[in-house]
Order: structure tokens, then sequence, then C-alpha cells
């Protein structure tokens, strides 16, 4: 035990963060290929999966474009905060670490949660979801303001008195185990690990266009989020990927733009600055609904 009290550095944390960052892409990368390949020896590789992965990567480099042009305001909010408003002084040990990790994967589940029931921020949120395939590629898709909507509830973290590089740890940790996520070839794992941890037969679920099945399963490391608030379902029928309607492009800029493109044409062609803002606030299940009232 006397390991998870191990005094550590600041510079120690940065490394540890870097060294997942980038030899986890090696490995996603190599993961990919293994998935390609298996779509290959079953005759389901296609012109389109090929042109949706390459999409997916495309949108990764656009994203990180936006990220590093907001990168330094980004991590000085968190230091800000640290600095003047923390509540207490929480030391750089592994404990803390993993602490962190659990409360940040918390946090996470009601960040995803706010992305799919907020307008606004499901206009970034659904790039990731409009592929029509699930593969490690699709872990990389990303939206234009994916970097925004964590900040807001991630800072609480800081607030607690954890040193935003654990916070930045945290949140790569998140985001790399859920990495491994995106994939058909792992069925169903042992019952204790599905009851506890996210699995790839969970995620599924969540990027499902099945009635049943939308909006569960939020869940970033630990699907027990989902079980304990109520947004958890157990894959059973068959998952159809997508969103509605569908993006039918492969073009990396159309993809990556089109949450926002979708949201300002209905911005533009709404009837009142009530049903505008609406539009920005409300669940975009509101603005299906409101569309199929119209036509009736």
């Amino acid at each position: 035990m006397e390991f998870f009290t191990l005094p550590l550095s600041a510079d120690d944390v940065w490394w540890l963060e870097v060294f997942i960052d980038e030899w986890f892409l090696v490995i996603a990368l190599s993961l990919f290929i293994i998935e390609m390949l298996r779509y290959a020896f079953k005759k389901q590789f296609t012109k389109n999966l090929l042109g949706d992965s390459i999409a997916n990567f495309v949108t990764l480099g656009l994203f990180m474009l936006m990220v590093a042009l907001v990168a330094l305001t980004y991590v000085g909010v968190f230091f800000y905060v640290y600095d003047n408003f923390r509540i207490t002084d929480l030391p750089l040990t592994p404990w803390t670490i993993l602490c962190c990790i659990v409360l940040a994967d918390l946090a996470y589940y009601w960040e995803h949660r706010f992305l799919h029931k907020n307008g606004f921020a499901w206009a970034t949120h659904t790039v990731h979801h409009s592929s029509p395939h699930f593969n490690i590629s699709v872990a990389y898709r990303h939206g234009p303001m994916d970097w925004f909507f964590p900040l807001f509830f991630y800072l609480p973290l800081a607030l607690m008195g954890f040193h935003p590089f654990i916070i930045f740890l945290a949140e790569v940790i998140v985001q790399v185990f859920q990495t491994l996520l995106h994939t058909e070839t792992v069925k169903k794992l042992p019952r204790p690990i599905e009851a506890i941890f996210n699995t790839p037969s969970h995620h599924r679920v969540h990027h499902a266009t099945n009635k049943q099945y939308l909006d569960k399963n939020y869940a970033g490391i630990f699907i027990i989020w989902d079980r304990l608030f109520g947004t958890f379902a157990r894959e059973e029928a068959e998952v159809k990927y997508g969103v509605f309607p569908r993006i039918n492009s492969v073009n990396p800029f159309t993809v990556f733009f089109s949450g926002y493109t979708k949201l300002f044409r209905q911005l533009i062609q709404a009837p009142s600055w009530t049903y505008r803002f609406k539009l920005l606030i409300k669940p975009p299940i509101w603005a299906w609904q409101q569309e199929q009232k119209s036509k009736e």
C-alpha cells in the first residue's frame, strides 16, 4: 500500500500523460489495421468503410488543430482556478491520481449525458455518432467544439484540490479507455467485467439508433454510473449505427462541420426567436418532434 502514497512531481504526471497519449495512438492504429483485415477476411470491406475511416482520422487532425489554438487558454483556466479557488491541497500521489480518475469518469458521465440533451452541445457530439460503421477509427471521429464542454465538468476537480496535471492525466485515461470500446470484434466479456466496466457491448448500445437503445450507456470507464442513474441498457437486438438524418458523406470537412451546419440551417428556418432558443437548449429529439408535427 506504500506505493499509493509515494510522492510524485508534476513532471512525473506530465510525462505519464504524454507517454499514455502518444503510445496508445500507436496501439490503436495497430488494432485498427487488424480490424480492417478482419473485415476483409469476412468480405465486409467496402470503399465506404475505407472512406469513412479516413474521414475519422482527418476529423481527429482538424480537432487537434482546434485544440492547439485554445490549449493555452484551456490549461490556464484550470491553473487559475486551482491557484486561487481550491478548497484544499491534495498531494501528488498514485492514490490521488486513482481518486481523480474515478471522479473524472463520473464528471465525464454527466458531460456525455449533457451532450445528448442540449441542442448546441449535440451539434458537435453528433459528429462522433454519425458514422454508420463501428470500429477503432470511430473513436477518433471528432466535432469542432469537443474541446469546449469538458471544461465545465472537469473544472470542479480543480476546485476540490486536484492538481491540473492530474486532471489532464485523468481525462486522457478516460478517453483512452473508451477508444478500445469502439469495436465489433469483441462480443461480450465475463459478467463481472460487464457489470462494473464499460465494454464494447455496452458502447455499441450507446452508438445505436435502435429506439430501445437511444440515450443509453453514457459511461466512460465504469458502467456503474448508468446503472445508478437509470440510463443502462443491455445489448440484445442487433445494433444499427448512425444518426438521423444520415450524413451520407465521407468528406471529412462535411462530416466535421455537419452538426453545426444542420443547427445553423434549423436556426435560419425557425419560425420565431423562442423556437431558436429552444433549438439551442432542448434535446435534439425535440426538433425532430416539431418537424413531425409540422408535417401532420
